[in-house]
């Protein structure tokens, strides 16, 4: 699969401004020329406003953790108290802008033994699920779809709806020959 129909895959809330931020694992094609594909979307969207970024990298496996994001609606959701105090209190040193804050989340995915599950605030998570799914250990949960959720049932049932039909266009979209440029609505 290439990194376009990837980025399609499993970031079509994100191109579409429904989301925050996406990631997702990418085992590029052998052969393939990933770091020209990589550089290509990046560039592709950024003209949108959006970052494409390696949070991760395996030398053994040679895949990759995917970030897309939207630097403003993240920088206001970083920037937002409780999830401010949340992540200092997961051990989160001081930040001035959204890059510094997703270096520590980098940091923490390459050299902990245990996943950080605070990724959830980086996805636009609700916090409410953040927090549950780390008190709980991932159990106990209300629902379970794109996320775990331990608050309101209903309302994560609609966003993952509306997730769901999001994706389901976008495939469509790419499958009869729209660009990620045509995909993504601008910032």
């Amino acid at each position: 699969m290439s990194l376009q129909a990837a980025l399609v895959e499993h970031s079509s809330p994100t191109l579409a401004g429904l989301k925050p931020a996406s990631l997702f694992r990418y085992q590029p094609e052998e052969g393939g020329d990933f770091a020209g594909e990589f550089l290509a979307c990046r560039r592709e969207l950024e003209e949108r406003g959006l970052v494409l970024t390696l949070l991760k990298g395996c030398r053994r496996t040679g895949a990759y953790l995917v970030y897309l994001y939207r630097k403003e609606a993240l920088t206001g959701l970083l920037d937002q108290p409780d999830h401010r105090d949340f992540l200092r209190e997961m051990g989160y040193e001081p930040w001035t802008e959204s890059r510094g804050c997703l270096r520590q989340l980098a940091a923490r995915l390459c050299l902990e033994g245990e996943f950080p599950h605070e990724i959830g605030v980086f996805l636009g998570y609700p916090l409410s699920d953040v927090k549950g799914f780390i008190r709980h250990k991932g159990k106990n949960f209300t629902l379970c779809g794109c996320w775990k959720c331990y608050g309101d049932p209903r309302e994560a049932q609609r966003q993952f709806r509306r997730f769901k039909e999001c994706t389901n266009v976008y495939r469509r979209r790419f499958a009869a020959g729209a660009t990620l440029r045509q995909l993504t609505v601008a910032a």
